[in-house]
């Protein structure tokens, strides 16, 4: 008898090596060497984030641990090449199945598919849309309005007279860009003195970022104050942005930002970056309870938060940096 089988109806940056595994394993079920097959639906090369995050799932669910994880990072961010990954790891008979969404829709019938097959599928940072908590056992991820709160209670604290500000966004139908402008605006959007000058999304990239600023800053001359990056990538193209116009980032223009890698705390060590807010990658731990849970059909809650801290001061980023993986 698979794992599968003994639950009880409680339902209700890769490596080359990794995606050699991803691209074969699919080609027949698994659990005949006696481990748990996890079906890991991935994002795949999205950023520093991602790879940490991603990295971290797969040196948790190794076969030491008693696990064989299934990895199918999407092609180029399509979201057909999810599904189609998920409808085959549906049809193999997999333990248990991770899904990060590359979009927020379009998932209720692949989702069903797996309730009918009693397969759990437990979501890792994305969230979906409509949110059908029946469809899923939970969502294990940091809290993206608790995050960009963070963000916001500080521009409110840094400008106390107020600002002009833009907005990078990331790619528009992803849950985490919906949920940090939620949190974001319920704070900044209560203060009259804030004005948004714009917003536009640069698909969480660097370069993008940085000709999106260039143009904001030609556009707006000094009128800009502060910059919000919705993630890490994007506020490092803002910096070299500000650089490139002859403004000096933390002094002329403030920009803060969200995930909390390596490179955008050197940024805030350097005075580069003014606020980074962290979204923390590594929850492979807390989703390997999870997966034991689900599979010892214990209830488990259709929520959990992941932890994160912030850091707005040079001194605070040197003293993470010194201690993080």
């Amino acid at each position: 008898m698979s794992a599968r089988q003994r639950i009880a109806p409680v339902l209700g940056f890769a490596t080359v090596g990794a995606l050699s595994l991803g691209l074969t394993a699919c080609s027949g079920s698994g659990g005949d060497d006696g481990l748990t097959t996890i079906g890991f639906v991935a994002v795949g090369p999205e950023g520093a984030w991602r790879e940490a995050n991603e990295t971290d799932i797969q040196d948790t669910f190794t076969a030491d641990a008693g696990y064989e994880l299934k990895y199918a990072p999407a092609t180029n961010l399509d979201q057909k090449s999810q599904i189609d990954a998920f409808t085959s790891f549906v049809d193999e008979g997999v333990d248990v199945i991770l899904l990060s969404a590359t979009e927020a829709t379009g998932w209720e019938d692949s989702l069903k598919r797996a309730q009918e097959a009693e397969i759990p599928v437990i979501l890792l940072d994305r969230g979906i849309e409509p949110d059908d908590t029946s469809l899923y056992v939970t969502r294990i991820a940091p809290d993206n309005f608790e995050v960009s709160t963070a963000v916001a209670d500080w521009a409110v604290s840094a400008f106390p007279n107020g600002a002009n500000y833009f907005v990078l966004e990331g790619p528009a139908g992803v849950s985490v860009v919906n949920e940090r402008n939620e949190g974001f605006d319920a704070v900044v959007g209560g203060e009259s003195s804030f004005v948004r000058v714009g917003s536009q999304t640069a698909n969480w990239s660097t370069g993008e970022a940085k000709s999106v600023v260039e143009t904001v800053l030609k556009s707006n001359g000094d009128d800009v104050q502060f910059i919000f990056a919705q993630n890490d990538e994007m506020g490092l193209g803002a910096v070299q942005a500000v650089e490139e116009a002859g403004l000096t980032p933390g002094e002329d223009v403030k920009i803060a930002t969200i995930d909390g890698t390596e490179n955008a705390l050197e940024a805030l060590a350097a005075d580069e970056l003014s606020f980074v807010a962290e979204y923390n990658p590594l929850f492979g731990a807390m989703t390997l309870d999870v997966v034991e849970k689900v599979l010892a059909g214990e209830t488990v809650e259709s929520s959990i938060v992941v932890p994160s801290a912030a850091f707005d001061s040079p001194e605070s980023a040197e003293s993470a940096l010194a201690g993080r993986k």
